[in-house]
């Protein structure tokens, strides 16, 4: 399964961007799915994940209550909702699926990743 990612953009401090990926090949909608980001010298974050059914989500504590993670199985897309963006989220944004229908923060779980969506907040 190939996975897109877009929906990144320069933003300022504050502001909401919702990024969207995107599966083709083959539907993703029976795995779940983990968004990550990496900002230049650091290592991959995971920001959020959705289960296969979107029921279950998980976020760490550094995005909890400003980012939300969504899919529309029907439509084959997975969405990550931010809100109140900080500079400090400033990275590629990527999606990732899971090998099982549930996500993990795990990067080790994930074996299909997009190519990345670059987010960038100024002050």
């Amino acid at each position: 399964v190939q996975l897109v990612e877009c929906g990144g953009g320069l933003v300022q401090a504050g502001d909401s961007l919702r990024l969207s990926c995107a599966a083709s090949g083959r539907t993703f909608s029976n795995n779940g799915v983990g968004w990550f980001r990496q900002a230049p010298g650091k290592g991959r974050e995971f920001v959020a994940g959705v289960s296969w059914s979107g029921a279950n989500t998980m976020y760490p504590d550094s995005v909890k209550g400003r980012f939300t993670a969504s899919r529309d199985r029907a439509k084959n897309l997975v969405y990550l909702q931010m809100s109140s963006l900080k500079p400090e989220d400033t990275a590629v944004y990527y999606c990732a699926a899971s090998r099982t229908p549930y996500s993990s923060a795990n990067s080790s779980q994930y074996n299909y990743w997009g190519q990345g969506t670059q987010v960038t907040v100024s002050s």
